[in-house]
Order: C-alpha cells, then structure tokens, then sequence
C-alpha cells in the first residue's frame, strides 16, 4: 500500500473526492468553498465565490458574463489562510474558468507569499481522460497502487453498461442540457456519456465545452428523451427552473414531453464533476435511456 506525508489543498470537488477515493484523505489540509463531501467538512475554505447565494440561472449567467467581460474572476483565494497551511501540493484546474478557480490564478496568488508547492492543474475532457487524471492524482500522492485499482474498478462499470447498451434494438434522440437560461449543451465528456449509455445526441459535440444553443435548436433535434443537470445545481432547483420552460408552446409537441421522457438530474455530484461520479452519472443515464 501507498503511503503519503503530502500536505494537499484542493481547490476542485472532484480532485477532493478522487483524494477521498484513494485513500489519501489525511493529506488535505484545505478546500475550495464548493467541496462538499462530508469527509472534508472540518477543513478550512479556501475560496469564495462572487455569485450569490440561491442566484437563477439567469442571474448566475449574468453575473458571469459581467465578470468575464471586466476580466475578472468568479473567485477569491484566501491567500493568506492558503500560506499559513505551507502546501506541498494544490490540485485545481484549467478546464473551465467558471466552474472553479483556475491554476493560473492560483499562480497569481502565490506570487504574493514565499511558497513554491506543485500546482497540478486536472484538465480532463473526455472520459478516458477523467480516468487518467485519477492516476496523475494518485502518483502525486504516493498512491499509484490504489489509483490503478480504483480505475480499474470504474472501467469494468463503464464496460458493464455499454454491454447493456449493445443489446439495446433503438437509441433515442436525447437533448442533454448543462444550464437553462441560456440554454447550454452538455460538453466534454456528457455527449460520450450519452451515447455509451445508449443515446445519441445531435446537439452537444464529444470533448468539446458546453456551449450556448438556441431552444430552436432542441426543437430541430425532436428529443425523444430530455435530460437536464444543471452544472452545480441540485435536482429540486433544476426542476423548479425547467417547469416555465417546459411550458413554451414551441416544445409543447417534442417527442420527449409528449411521452413524458423528460429526466432531471443532481448537477452538484453528478456529471458535472470529472471525478468517480462520472461513472455513477453514466450508470444513473443508461437506466433512463433504457426504459
């Protein structure tokens, strides 16, 4: 078994659960203000965010398009409270600059505090690459040994639900939406979810980001199965959004919401994170493609 003296902050919630994961969670001395896992809920957060509590979506849009547009962060690091835990390692990412703090700024900050840690920044995209972010995680923490079983582990999942998928005599047209106002399409790994589980999607690209679409879009696409997951929303708030949409007269005759095939998901834990629970994502969607 690997072992670790490692003094880790995470600063992104699937890089805090694939730690968990591995085993490794002695080694984290700090967290971003979004790790939600119970298992670091006496740990000191790092970050803050500028969007408000309980914003919309459209607020939530707003507020990100007036940061990005003033070139600034969605986030602050508490640089000092970041020092005084003297790392030896931060895991953060460059994949998406509103999901979570990116390495670049971290960078930034510690130019403002006499520490040198490795900056490892998780940029998967694909599903493949979710997989080897685990093992890079794992070899910087001394933990290559349970990071090769855990992907082991998650790959005989993913393989266990395309064998279903192969037996499967239709794949519906599935519209998979990451955001509502606007309307966004499911990016990087989601569109490869969606056809391993089943599906095909016409609108989201494979290993591409999100994107903003038209709802003229998903009229065009004739969904038979609409499957929603907010990133960083949970089901109960998607759902809330989702119901004045649902309602427009243009999508009243989708195939999808006259059959009732309308899906919503946990956009905290799920699909959003590339992390263990993509796999618990794929398995959760191929159960609704299926029906």
């Amino acid at each position: 078994m690997g072992t670790t003296s490692v003094r880790v902050v995470s600063l992104l919630p699937s890089a805090t659960e694939i730690v968990l994961a591995l085993g490794a969670g002695e080694s984290l001395v700090g967290v971003s203000h979004s790790c939600d896992h119970p298992g670091v809920a006496h740990l000191p957060r790092l970050t803050r965010t500028r969007v408000p509590k309980g914003a919309t979506s459209g607020e939530i849009n707003a507020v990100v398009r007036d940061c990005l547009g003033k070139g600034e962060s969605l986030y602050t690091i508490d640089v000092d409270a970041l020092g005084a835990l003297e790392p030896d390692l931060i895991i953060t990412q460059g994949l998406c600059e509103v999901c979570a703090v990116s390495g670049r700024e971290v960078r930034g900050a510690l130019g403002g505090i006499q520490l040198a840690p490795r900056v490892l920044s998780s940029e998967p995209q694909t599903l493949v690459q979710v997989l080897e972010s685990i093992v890079e995680i794992g070899s910087a923490l001394g933990k290559d040994t349970e990071a090769a079983a855990l992907v082991a582990s998650l790959q005989r999942r993913v393989e266990a639900v395309c064998v279903r998928t192969a037996l499967l005599s239709h794949h519906p047209r599935v519209a998979f939406l990451e955001w509502l106002d606007p309307p966004m399409c499911g990016g990087h790994w989601n569109p490869e979810l969606v056809a391993m589980a089943g599906g095909a999607d016409g609108i989201g690209k494979p290993g591409l980001a999100s994107r903003t679409i038209r709802w003229d879009d998903v009229v065009a696409w004739q969904p038979e199965v609409l499957c929603v997951a907010c990133c960083g929303y949970p089901a109960d708030q998607t759902r809330r959004e989702l119901d004045p949409f649902l309602r427009r007269p243009e999508l009243a005759s989708l195939p999808c919401i006259r059959t009732g095939r309308v899906h919503v998901f946990d956009g905290v834990a799920l699909f959003a994170r590339p992390g263990p629970g993509i796999v618990d994502s794929l398995e959760q969607l191929s159960l609704v493609l299926a029906r």
